[in-house]
């Protein structure tokens, strides 16, 4: 039964960037030497002192307790040749994404090294298969990839290789819960856990704005006002679009060109322009000027409605209907006007219906009424203050206003988009369980570090899989069966384990699922 490294094992660090650094604090708070190199020894060495220097802001702040600095210190130094693991226990490559280049440090290092030393890598994307493959003992071989910044994120993916022994991946597993993460297991696949299932999260973004459904700005805050610590685009911001590019692109050519990954033309053209965000000044938004960031353009205030007629629903729809009688409003609760599993309610001579991947317009077409008023889905209703609507296109004015109104009296800014299919919230949660479950499907992980995963590496308020339960598997298997109709692309089939769950109506923890969106055919 394998155990982490004892605090006696030299750790080798391979890279003295910001990732090799960040690794090597880490595990020298741990306990553990740490012998750092770099190909230019200056950077070995700043690296070290940064480490220090961290580690005192850290203490002076209250952070950390004032031996920690003695701990890095001591703990810490700089090698200039490879030959000086020999001893090592493990040796982390954070090296440039390049698989030539992690080749030929691996080939290197197991000259050196001994036989018992395990070979990781801090690769974010590439397979921990091919740069084992140079290996005379690809068994020793592993991904461990830390997140950016590794001393203050949590998640480590152990990733294992199409022969990586299980012992070896055990110990790095238990390694990284003795240095205070959280470690989840995967099959070394393109984009591993993380870096593949939010590629929706950025993907339908981009689609949305491809179809001029709203501005960054307002994307944005409907995103992170349901709950996600960040909009898509002042996210792509932060980790630059140059990154994020090659991420995708990495990710699209290594599933062969499958349509769920197809990069943007739109943030090809912000690279092109060198406007890759933060560090470049400019991205989607400007951060050299003093003008305020943009906000999201809501609806302005308009009248309460004279009447709200209610039926009875379970899942989201029954969440957001409780938050109209809660609000004052006149509430009828006994008249039915479900005509279509999605209503919401009638309100004065509007229909609101919550998102099921189809238009306002096709909806009206289907219940034979011009004022139809879409509303976009909340991970929770009762927390969101920032929620989309779309209108039907023959929808009136004074039917229109009146919908404003009473999300208005619930105390929710009301953002207009245009009448695009899926809307912004459900659609891209739609699109992340659909990733996960396919995830899970192929073996990737378990569902459990899956969700694991999103919320510690990505900080996402709840996993996908997690998600599905909120939502309801079957109206994220309607949502995403409404979108394949809708634009006639393979980029919205669904996953064949989140099918069998909704024909078998359960959810992915086992139980009955919420069965709020209706039957598939209307």
């Amino acid at each position: 039964m394998s155990e982490a490294l004892s605090v006696s094992s030299l750790i080798g660090i391979v890279g003295a960037g910001a990732m090799g650094t960040g690794i090597a604090q880490v595990a020298a708070l741990a306990g553990h030497k740490v012998a750092l190199y770099d190909i230019d020894p200056a950077a070995a060495e700043k690296g070290r002192k940064q480490i220090v220097h961290d580690v005192s802001n850290l203490i002076e702040r209250g952070k950390l307790a004032p031996g920690a600095e003695a701990r890095v210190k001591d703990g810490v130094f700089t090698v200039t040749r490879l030959d000086a693991f020999r001893h090592a226990s493990l040796v982390i490559e954070a090296a440039a994404e390049q698989l030539d280049l992690k080749r030929q440090i691996f080939g290197e290092l197991e000259g050196w090294v001994s036989r018992d030393c395990i070979l990781a890598t801090n690769t974010s994307s590439i397979s921990v298969t091919a740069i084992a493959a140079i290996l005379e003992a690809p068994e020793r071989a592993v991904g461990m990839h830390f997140f950016n910044p590794a001393t203050r994120m949590a998640l480590v993916e152990v990733v294992t290789g199409l022969v990586t022994a299980p012992g070896i991946a055990q110990t790095v597993y238990d390694t990284a819960v003795a240095w205070g993460k959280i470690p989840v297991r995967a099959r070394s696949t393109p984009g591993f856990i993380v870096n593949r299932v939010a590629r929706p999260f950025y993907a339908e973004a981009f689609r949305l704005l491809n179809e001029q459904a709203a501005e960054p700005a307002s994307i944005d805050a409907l995103l992170r006002d349901s709950g996600f610590p960040m909009g898509p685009f002042e996210l792509m911001d932060l980790i630059g679009h140059d990154v994020n590019f090659a991420v995708t692109e990495s990710v699209f050519c290594a599933y062969f060109g499958d349509p769920r990954f197809t990069p943007s033309l739109i943030q090809r053209e912000l690279v092109d322009a060198g406007r890759f965000g933060r560090k470049s000044g400019r991205g989607f938004y400007d951060y050299v000027s003093k003008e305020p960031v943009p906000c999201a353009q809501t609806e302005p205030a308009a009248d309460r409605p004279i009447t709200i007629r209610l039926s009875r629903q379970p899942g989201p729809v029954g969440r957001l209907q409780q938050l109209l009688r809660d609000a004052g409003s006149p509430v009828d609760d006994v008249t039915s006007v479900a005509r279509s599993p999605q209503v919401v309610a009638e309100i004065d001579n509007a229909l609101l219906l919550l998102t099921d991947g189809r238009t306002a317009t096709e909806c009206a077409r289907t219940l034979g009424t011009d004022n139809v008023v879409m509303v976009d889905v909340a991970l929770d209703f009762s927390k969101t203050r920032t929620i989309a609507v779309a209108r039907a296109l023959r929808c009136s004015d004074v039917a229109y206003r009146a919908v404003v109104g009473a999300l208005q009296n619930c105390g929710m800014s009301v953002v207009a988009i245009r009448d695009v299919a899926g809307m912004v919230v459900m659609r891209t949660v739609a699109m992340l369980v659909n990733e996960a479950a396919d995830a899970v499907n192929q073996g990737v992980c378990s569902a459990a570090d899956l969700d694991r995963a999103m919320t510690n590496g990505v900080n996402y308020p709840v996993g996908p899989i997690g998600m599905s339960d909120v939502v309801g598997v079957p109206l994220v298997f309607r949502v995403l069966r409404n979108l394949a109709s809708h634009y006639g692309e393979d980029r919205y089939r669904v996953s064949p384990l989140l099918a069998a769950h909704f024909w078998s109506g359960t959810s992915f923890n086992g139980h009955g699922s919420n069965c709020d969106a209706g039957s598939v055919a209307e």
